[in-house]
Parts: C-alpha cells; sequence; structure tokens
C-alpha cells in the first residue's frame, strides 16, 4: 500500500478570514440581520448585496450552516479591529500561574535551606505556586520521616506568605507539598 505524498503546498492558508464576505457567499437565498441585530428577512443574494452596497456595509456571512445562510450588514474591516482589540485585551489580562519547583533532601541543611525559602517568597510574591519535592532512593526511604519533618518545617517557616494547597506525604519514594500564595 502506497503512503500519501505530503504537499507541503496544500495547507491552508493562515491569513484567510473566517467569515466569507460580499461575492465569495456561495448560497443563492441568505437571512439578512442589520448591525443592530434586527432581521430584515429572507432575500436572494442579489438584493442583499445591493442593500448592503446601498449602506456601504459589507454582507458577512455569520452562520453559514443555517437554512438558510444567515449574514448580516456590518462594517467588515471595523469588525475585525475589534476581534483583535478584544483577542489582545484577553492576552493581556491572563495570568500565567506556573508552579515553580524546589527540589531538596532530608539532608539537606540549614544555609541551602534558608537560600530555598527566600527564592520561594520571590515566586511567593509574583503570584507563583510553588513545589517543595524530595525523592528517596535505595536505603534513603528509610528516613522518610524526616523528609515529612523538614517540609513540615519549610510549610512552618512560610505560613505568613502562603498556604499548603496540595500535599503528598504517602509516597515512599517521592515527597512533595504545593504552596500557594495567600
Amino acid at each position: 500500500m502506497r503512503r500519501a505524498s505530503r504537499n507541503k503546498f496544500n495547507r491552508p492558508l493562515q491569513n484567510q478570514d473566517k467569515h466569507r464576505i460580499n461575492q465569495k457567499i456561495r448560497a443563492q437565498e441568505v437571512r439578512v440581520v442589520d448591525g443592530n441585530g434586527e432581521q430584515i428577512g429572507i432575500q436572494p443574494l442579489e438584493q442583499a448585496l445591493a442593500l448592503a452596497v446601498e449602506q456601504d456595509l459589507d454582507l458577512v456571512e455569520i452562520a453559514p450552516k443555517a437554512s438558510p445562510p444567515v449574514c448580516k450588514l456590518i462594517d467588515y474591516g471595523k469588525y475585525k479591529y475589534q476581534l483583535q482589540k478584544e483577542e489582545s485585551e484577553a492576552k493581556k489580562n491572563q495570568r500565567d500561574n506556573a508552579v515553580k519547583e524546589l527540589k531538596i533532601g532530608y539532608r539537606t541543611d540549614t544555609g541551602d535551606i534558608q537560600t530555598k525559602l527566600k527564592h520561594a517568597r520571590s515566586f511567593l510574591s509574583d503570584g507563583n505556586k510553588v513545589k517543595f519535592s524530595m525523592r528517596f532512593r535505595g536505603r534513603e526511604r528509610a528516613f522518610v520521616h524526616l523528609g515529612k519533618d523538614k517540609l513540615e518545617q519549610i510549610v512552618g517557616q512560610l505560613s505568613d506568605v502562603a498556604k499548603v494547597y496540595e500535599q503528598n506525604f504517602r509516597s515512599r519514594s517521592l515527597m512533595y507539598i504545593t504552596i500557594a500564595p495567600e
């Protein structure tokens, strides 16, 4: 069986408009809606295009799968600009809640813990969650209780700026605690 060849020229163009406008509409009859949302009625395509030219607007196909397709009389350039503006506003207001992971061991010394806590405080002040993880390998699994104590100590030291979001002390090979800003 022969595999279909992949032609890079058959891909759809990225900059094509999502809506059909004016002469690109294929239906014979369309349901026309004006810019305010009031229905004008079902009209032949030529008559709807004439109405759009008369009002100096574009005829934009909004619901192509309806029977007959729904077209709206609007200024398409202005419509696209408003959509682009709304998208950029939504992106700007989007917050990236990242989880920053700090790895420690049950033998990690107090100086290193203080450094990790300083990093955690800066991450929490930026609005990120912080995950402290601890891995136990081989014979280290006998000291899981020391790891749990170390994680609880960290939570106690960060209790003024954060609260526990998620914790897992059940596993014998990996233990973690996630802290979220208050």
